[in-house]
């Protein structure tokens, strides 16, 4: 597995309006845009700017205290993204509907709220949609709801934790060999599928061809995968990739959707539940508390490895 990122560090390319310029350019020719070097002229700087407001964001979420850090986070996130919006579609933000979240969430939480059974509700317009479908070709799915541990479920370093407290694994880990990826088969009785069967549900989370070798549940890997759609998650901590055991709708979601949607919903309730989000962090009264923590842990040095990824990978 080749992973060179270097933290912040690997970013500093993209500080360069010079080689935002080209790199912008290629994009754009490879996506076959007419005039693709006047409007990488004319997006350099917008592009160069997000990467250098996101970047400010998670520096300084890093040293804030929890109660505000998934405020920060959130925002940090959304200009990287706006970045690699801007890699697809020069005219970004051609309108003010693009710019709302796309989500939304109850404003007012029930009594004996839990943020595990919290839901998200993905909207026709806004950031979410479009960033669904210029950078994943997704076509977003309005009206859906989302419930939190759904979401969680599908973070791989969060595995051992759901074990320890749930007495549940959410991840199968998988080898590498060589090139080529081996998924054990017990993760047939997990899906409950034959292998013939696992094979066509996993070929069809995929855009492009997935070769299997002859050997059992082995296939070919290509780099790419991270940056798509692919049911397959890189436990980054670890450095191993698992293949989730619950068989959700959202298996093919891309990770920097789920945490995306985490993220939005953290910085509402940071926002606007200071009476719950206060007696949380003070007086860590469930499960939630360990959950949130960890993953505001995982996602301020793994969302922008997944943002360097897809832009690697353009």
């Amino acid at each position: 597995m080749r992973i060179t990122y270097k933290g912040w560090e690997s970013f500093s390319c993209y500080f360069s309006a010079e080689y935002c310029q080209d790199f912008l350019k290629n994009c754009y020719v490879k996506a076959q845009i007419d005039n693709p070097e006047q409007k990488s002229y004319e997006n350099c700087y917008a592009f160069l700017y997000y990467l250098e407001h996101g970047q400010i964001y998670y520096d300084q979420a890093e040293k804030a205290p929890l109660i505000i850090k998934p405020i920060m986070l959130f925002y940090g996130l959304v200009h990287l993204i706006k970045a690699c919006i801007l890699t697809a579609d020069p005219t970004y933000p051609e309108t003010t509907a693009v710019l709302a979240h796309g989500v939304s969430t109850r404003k007012r939480k029930k009594q004996n709220y839990l943020f595990f059974q919290d839901e998200v509700k993905l909207q026709k317009n806004g950031l979410f949609p479009v960033m669904s479908e210029k950078m994943f070709h997704m076509k977003h799915l309005e009206g859906e709801k989302i419930q939190m541990e759904e979401l969680l479920q599908l973070i791989p370093e969060l595995d051992e934790l759901f074990y320890l407290l749930t007495g549940k694994k959410t991840h199968f880990p998988l080898k590498m060999t060589g090139e080529e990826l081996v998924i054990p088969n017990e993760i047939l009785d997990h899906y409950h599928m034959t292998e013939n069967r696992f094979k066509e549900f996993i070929a069809s989370k995929f855009s492009g061809k997935v070769e299997f070798t002859k050997d059992a549940l082995q296939l070919k890997w290509r780099e790419g995968w991270i940056s798509e759609g692919s049911p397959f998650k890189l436990n980054w901590e670890e450095k191993f990739w698992a293949l989730p055991l619950n068989k959700s709708k959202y298996l093919h979601f891309p990770e920097l959707l789920i945490h995306y949607l985490l993220l939005y919903n953290l910085s509402m309730i940071a926002r606007y539940e200071t009476e719950w989000w206060s007696e949380l962090t003070k007086m860590m009264p469930n499960r939630d508390y360990p959950f949130i923590h960890s993953f505001l842990h995982i996602t301020m040095k793994k969302s922008p490895f997944l943002i360097y990824q897809y832009l690697t990978k353009k």
